[in-house]
């Protein structure tokens, strides 16, 4: 048996900065990981199957093209293995759990098999590589190339979904400008998480706006972060609708969770801390 933790993804930036013929976007994404997430077990069977558990299980359906059984098959077609997701990160709540899910199958199952991992594992999806990577990473392109960051300070965030699914399509269909400037080219060294905190507010998440216009409850969310204290900086991740304060202290971080998740009880939140290099 092999166990793996899938962790939620998170987009602290996330530019667009233009639009190929194909209709694939170009972005530059500073995308961090943190101590919450999924879990998968891995145990011998003589066929390949998918069971899934937790709180979102019924969310996500018995989908036999579930990316964890694509990321399976492209791994081996033919052998067998009885894989369980826990699933505990909303689903299409821009936090990547899908492809964070296909990246820990992918890992669990190469050991799992002693199977090489796939040359080409943006083909389940373009956040794969850097689930993969699983540690604070600079997207560039669509989802391509990645490369290292300055270590980040020690930072805390807290994770609100409000219980709506996010159309990524919609979400960028709704973008008016998609030619936008990407993040300097070196980023700084942080000394602190409020010297963090400050940086992140001169970059951007070019999704929220038309996000918001899509699910206006996300401003409701966001409102809600930036109102805790403690809270240094709040954003929505991905294209939605989880949004994340950042804060520097554990325990005031757990507090404005449990402050939020006593207001709003339908909502998912959730403090965690971001996973260091």
């Amino acid at each position: 048996m092999i166990e793996a933790f899938a962790p939620a993804k998170v987009n602290l930036t996330l530019h667009v900065t233009g639009q190929r013929d194909d209709g694939y976007h170009l972005l530059d994404s500073l995308v961090v990981f943190t101590d919450c997430g999924d879990r998968l077990v891995i145990e011998e069977a003589n066929e390949l199957s998918l069971t899934v558990t937790g709180p979102y299980a019924k969310n996500l359906g018995d989908d036999p093209d579930n990316l964890i059984l694509r990321a399976a098959r492209m791994l081996s077609g033919t052998k067998g293995a009885r894989i369980t997701l826990e699933k505990n990160l909303p689903i299409a709540s821009g936090v990547g759990g899908g492809s964070s899910d296909a990246a820990a199958a992918l890992r669990a199952l190469s050991a799992f098999w002693s199977e090489p991992l796939p040359d080409a594992p943006e083909a389940l999806g373009a956040d794969v590589p850097v689930c993969l990577r699983g540690f604070p990473t600079r997207m560039t392109g669509i989802g391509e190339t990645l490369s290292d960051v300055p270590m980040l300070p020690p930072c805390w965030l807290v994770l609100v979904n409000p219980g709506v699914q996010v159309s990524t399509p919609k979400v960028f269909a709704a973008l008016k400008d998609k030619q936008n400037r990407a993040m300097p080219v070196d980023l700084p060294d942080f000394g602190s998480t409020h010297d963090f905190a400050a940086w992140l507010n001169w970059m951007r998440n070019d999704l929220e706006t038309p996000a918001m216009q899509v699910q206006p409850v996300v401003a409701t969310v966001l409102a809600a972060l930036k109102t805790q204290k403690g809270c240094l900086f709040a954003r929505m991740s991905g294209s939605g609708a989880t949004c994340w304060g950042l804060f520097d202290d554990p325990e005031i971080a757990q507090r404005a969770a449990d402050t939020i998740a006593e207001q709003r009880p339908n909502w998912w939140c959730q403090a965690t801390e971001i996973t260091p290099i």
